[in-house]
């Protein structure tokens, strides 16, 4: 699944994404781009839980 990210700015938001993301269970792998502006994210993880996971960790998802 690719989710879009608007807020992250620095390797320092990359990480911070990655880490929550990769909290949320069923997720088996991340693979975030600042330059893209997404994340890639491999498992059994629902869209909700980690749409849900990215807004608490401070940044946006756009659909």
């Amino acid at each position: 699944m690719i989710i879009k990210i608007e807020g992250m700015m620095c390797k320092h938001c990359r990480a911070h994404v990655e880490k929550a993301l990769l909290a949320v269970p069923g997720v088996e792998t991340v693979e975030v781009s600042l330059e893209e502006k997404c994340a890639t994210v491999t498992g059994t993880a629902s869209a909700d839980a980690l749409k849900k996971a990215v807004t608490d960790a401070g940044y946006e998802v756009i659909d």
